[in-house]
């Protein structure tokens, strides 16, 4: 059944609904709503977890760092300068190949301090070998948390969901929550390989001291696994929506899959690329160009390219799409200071290296959670077309 929830409390229900042996977090807006509920949830004896309070966003990911470690399901969630004080335990649990589920409900970091909505905490973990998902809207949400919890077991790899501050975690929407009985048959009992987790009967270490003959190797196996899941990141896609049919999808979507989504034009003269609630205001602008004074034309040669898995980035999905586009926009909420956007930096990367001469720009707009308006959408679209290369900040 479809209700209208409130983006938190959807995320608590779902959390609740796959029974996590441990949960443990700190407070921080905008995720606070999240582990309140849940933690009114085990309260009112609707929860079977063990529910952990910490005295900081440090302690609580060492708290499921720590649980994990020994072979249980295990959640928390930040946000800005919480995720910021998790990054040593993040690069941690990475590298001991644990499958900790974190919700980042994301916003600006300091200074000047802001609690509104944008990226730039999220691009700060890139690195540290998470398997890193976007979310557009609340029951997109919903289904990427239950398919983190079959990723991140699979393959021994965290799994980072990311919904936008404010816009999706205090805001409601119509949603379908996943029953709990079809999430356990999803999902089935997590029962970790034996020497992968701490066990008194079988001892192992976890972490352990790396020579510099070592190292490089073991980075690399996490590098080489990460680029593998993509095979396994589309095959849960298709397995999830096959048994919860959550989703119905819109005539304009010409792809869809785990890692990116394609809406619009089948052969665009402008694609615009970004990442979580950002993409439905730009869905609106093509599908409303009249109302903001785009023409026909115009419009029905703009498509919208929706990066889903942010790490491992989808190289090649990536290319499928623009490969015959003349013009691309990366639309960001997020800067890399001093360069361009994180994302903007990637696909010019893989595009270079492709050997294509396709116009590639950074667009930043909606950092500290400044709105972003139909016409800021329609002023990227003529300033890609114009002949400099530049990172503009819009709006």
């Amino acid at each position: 059944m479809k209700q209208m929830l409130e983006g938190s409390r959807a995320i608590a229900l779902t959390i609740n609904n796959i029974q996590p042996a441990v949960i443990s977090a700190y407070p921080i807006t905008p995720q606070t709503h999240i582990v309140e509920d849940l933690a009114k949830l085990k309260a009112d004896g609707k929860a079977s977890f063990e529910y952990i309070r910490a005295e900081s966003e440090f302690a609580a990911a060492s708290i499921v760092e720590g649980a994990c470690a020994t072979g249980v399901r295990v959640y928390t969630a930040t946000s800005s300068q919480g995720l910021l004080l998790m990054v040593e335990v993040l690069f941690n649990i990475a590298g001991m190949r644990l499958p900790v589920i974190v919700t980042c409900a994301n916003r600006g970091v300091s200074a000047p301090i802001t609690i509104w909505n944008d990226h730039q905490d999220a691009m700060t973990i890139r690195d540290a070998g998470w398997i890193m998902l976007f979310a557009e809207n609340h029951q997109e949400a919903v289904d990427q948390h239950v398919m983190a919890y079959k990723l991140a077991e699979k393959l021994e790899l965290p799994v980072m969901v990311n919904i936008d501050g404010f816009v999706l975690t205090h805001t409601y929407d119509s949603v379908i929550i996943p029953d709990s009985k079809l999430i356990k048959k999803y999902l089935g009992d997590y029962r970790p390989k034996p020497g992968t987790f701490l066990d008194p009967a079988n001892p192992v270490t976890l972490g352990a001291f790396a020579t510099p003959a070592h190292y490089q190797e073991i980075r690399q196996q996490l590098h080489d696994d990460l680029v593998a899941s993509h095979t396994l990141i589309n095959q849960e896609y298709n397995k999830y929506h096959k048994l919860f049919k959550t989703y119905t999808k819109p005539k304009q979507t010409k792809i869809d899959n785990g890692l990116i989504e394609y809406y619009g034009n089948s052969r665009p003269k402008v694609v615009l690329v970004a990442m979580g609630s950002l993409v439905g205001t730009i869905k609106d602008v093509v599908d409303n160009n009249q109302k903001i004074g785009l023409s026909t034309v115009a419009s029905a040669k703009v498509g919208v390219l929706k990066i889903k898995t942010y790490r491992p980035l989808p190289v090649e999905q990536i290319l499928k799409v623009i490969k015959f586009t003349k013009y691309v926009a990366v639309v960001e909420k997020a800067i890399s200071l001093g360069h361009l956007g994180s994302l903007a930096s990637d696909i010019k990367a893989i595009a270079q290296s492709a050997g294509w001469r396709t116009k590639i720009q950074s667009f930043i707009t909606g950092l500290g959670g400044r709105d972003i308006t139909g016409e800021m959408i329609k002023k990227i679209i003529s300033e890609v077309k114009k002949d400099n290369n530049e990172v503009k900040f819009i709006g």
